[in-house]
């Protein structure tokens, strides 16, 4: 593989011209020290003329990760060109990020705590809807779900099945689930496991979704680096994830999760979108950030030109 910048070091014109192999092995190089950031396009800024996905990465993250993303209508308020297939380009050209979306593989047959929440066409996961993503500039695709969805591990192991076998090399591939997402089954603990993780990467994910510990019942720091420990062996990234409202935390409870999230073995850290409505706490991003890269990466990555 070509030598690669770390996340850390990247610039918009480095961006541009990252193959899918290089996003990986720039997350890599990183140790542990790149920071998602999950914003909710759908619902208004938090201030006025500048975008959420604009302040996300004003606090410092690497990788903006769109939810409720429909690529049938994209749509991201507060943006010059907020609607329609240039959405993603528009956003790189602001923010000069990598820029992820969320797609779910519904299981219709699931058997769920609360009554479904139905998603239109285009927030589905299936293969028309990636090779839609692709065309549109997306660089990462999430496969999860959102609470009341009904999304299961077995047809998150279809999606990334059908989705490695077509576009396999055009897309980075994200799997796993950050709560129940509805299933009576798959809560807790049971969110995921040694036996789904091999079954995830076998299909072909690169990297797998895990719950950060204290984010969700029974999940423990001992329990996520047992699993990430999995996830490193068959040679795949593992991203901790933040998708249980804590991302409006407090400082300190944000600092522990980070922490515990890295010494689990984290390659990723994701913070959600649940801060405010669409958008984590601000400077929670930060505050992660500092935590497990310190003040002179955070800084920089906050203070880097998208001219460069």
């Amino acid at each position: 593989m070509d030598m690669v910048k770390r996340i850390l070091d990247i610039d918009t014109s480095d961006m541009h011209k990252m193959s899918k192999d290089a996003i990986i092995q720039s997350i890599r190089v990183a140790e542990g020290r790149t920071i998602v950031s999950e914003v909710l396009g759908i619902y208004p800024p938090l201030y006025m003329d500048v975008s959420n996905v604009e302040l996300v990465c004003a606090f410092g993250a690497d990788i903006i990760l769109l939810n409720y993303y429909d690529v049938n209508n994209p749509h991201v308020f507060g943006l010059p060109t907020d609607r329609g297939e240039k959405v993603i380009s528009e956003i790189k050209r602001l923010t000069g990020r990598l820029v992820g979306i969320n797609l779910e593989p519904v299981d219709l047959n699931a058997d769920l705590i609360e009554k479904r929440e139905e998603l239109t066409e285009g927030r589905l996961a299936t293969l028309e809807n990636i090779k839609k993503a692709i065309a549109q500039g997306v660089d990462i695709i999430v496969l999860t779900g959102n609470p009341k969805t009904g999304v299961t591990n077995r047809e998150i192991i279809k999606a990334i099945a059908e989705i490695k076998k077509a576009v396999g090399n055009e897309i980075v591939i994200i799997a796993g689930k950050m709560h129940a997402a509805g299933s009576v089954c798959e809560s807790g603990r049971g969110i995921i496991n040694k036996e789904t993780i091999e079954e995830f990467i076998k299909a072909g994910s690169d990297i797998i979704l895990l719950p950060a510990p204290g984010t969700v019942p029974g999940v423990t720091v001992q329990y996520v680096k047992e699993l990430i420990d999995v996830v490193h062996k068959y040679g795949a990234l593992a991203m901790t994830a933040i998708g249980t409202s804590q991302e409006g935390s407090d400082e300190n409870t944000i600092k522990a999760i980070a922490l515990n999230s890295k010494m689990a073995g984290a390659d990723i850290h994701h913070i959600g979108d649940a801060g405010f409505t669409g958008v984590a706490v601000p400077e929670n991003i930060m505050v992660y950030s500092i935590a497990i890269r310190g003040k002179r990466h955070t800084y920089r990555r906050m203070a880097r030109s998208v001219n460069r």
